[in-house]
């Protein structure tokens, strides 16, 4: 309800573009693994502001609790500025909200990052929000959000400057299920725009195998265990990366292990985009 809430609000439904895990579960993927953060980037940046934040979603939390019931109340309604490892100004959001059957005292949250420093390689698109609930019918909104081809790009270049294991997961899962689908320079291209603007080389397996901090990989692994209903092996991710950048580089395929977690009720309309 959040995300539809942010795509109905006349000021913000073009200037933020929905990214990361919760976009490709939520836009793209029905079964994705559940990802508990809402990221986007924003067009505007003088948007990156708490009071801007706050007015913006007091109207927010009124059009969710006329939509759904679902209560936000003003004192849970939290923005904080701070500087990212690049040094510009991102946000922080946190967001608590009661259900219909939820104790008051004890709200469930939900977090918001922003930031306002990336590059759009191609243009947002305008995607239906997954909402299987019996109301989908009365919440009908669209949402801006990445093109596969920028989530894909994004995903892999963050694997190179991070080495987390959602990253990893999301990256080999994306390969496994849409090697045969996509035009591969299509994404290798946005992956070298993406690099140049960051300034790091395009990321190789021997580069993420080899990372700093890849010891980090398993010992992080296990936070991914509530995200998914089975967690396989770290291995099995590591093991496919040689094959997926021998196909985003020279176009080599190789037969890998389908992806248990992806299901069959997939949106594949972004294929005729």
């Amino acid at each position: 309800m959040v995300i539809s809430g942010i795509a109905s609000h006349p000021e913000l439904q073009n200037t933020w573009v929905f990214k990361g895990g919760t976009c490709l579960k939520k836009c793209y993927f029905e079964t994705f693994r559940f990802s508990e953060d809402l990221d986007f980037t924003l067009i505007e940046e003088s948007q990156a502001d708490e009071k801007f934040l706050l007015d913006c979603f007091q109207k927010i939390s009124n059009w969710i609790f006329e939509n759904s019931g679902i209560e936000i109340p003003i004192n849970k309604i939290h923005f904080e500025k701070y500087s990212n490892t690049a040094g510009k100004i991102s946000i922080e959001g946190r967001i608590g909200y009661i259900g219909p059957l939820q104790r008051r005292n004890d709200p469930a949250r939900i977090k918001i990052d922003l930031t306002s420093d990336e590059l759009l390689v191609l243009s947002p698109l305008l995607r239906d929000i997954h909402h299987p609930y019996s109301d989908k019918s009365l919440i009908n909104v669209k949402t801006t959000c990445y093109g596969f081809y920028e989530l894909f790009a994004e995903k892999i270049r963050a694997l190179r400057e991070r080495a987390r294991p959602r990253d990893l997961y999301d990256v080999i899962h994306l390969y496994r299920h849409v090697q045969t689908k996509i035009d591969r320079i299509s994404l290798l291209n946005a992956l070298r725009e993406k690099c140049k603007f960051k300034k790091i080389e395009v990321p190789t397996s021997e580069s993420i195998i080899n990372h700093p901090k890849q010891q980090e990989l398993a010992a992080e692994s296990n936070m991914l265990s509530h995200q998914l209903p089975t967690l396989p092996p770290l291995e099995s991710f590591l093991n496919d990366l040689p094959a997926l950048f021998d196909w985003l580089e020279r176009n080599s395929l190789k037969e890998l292990d389908s992806a248990p977690i992806l299901g069959k009720n997939i949106d594949d309309s972004w294929l005729h985009i």
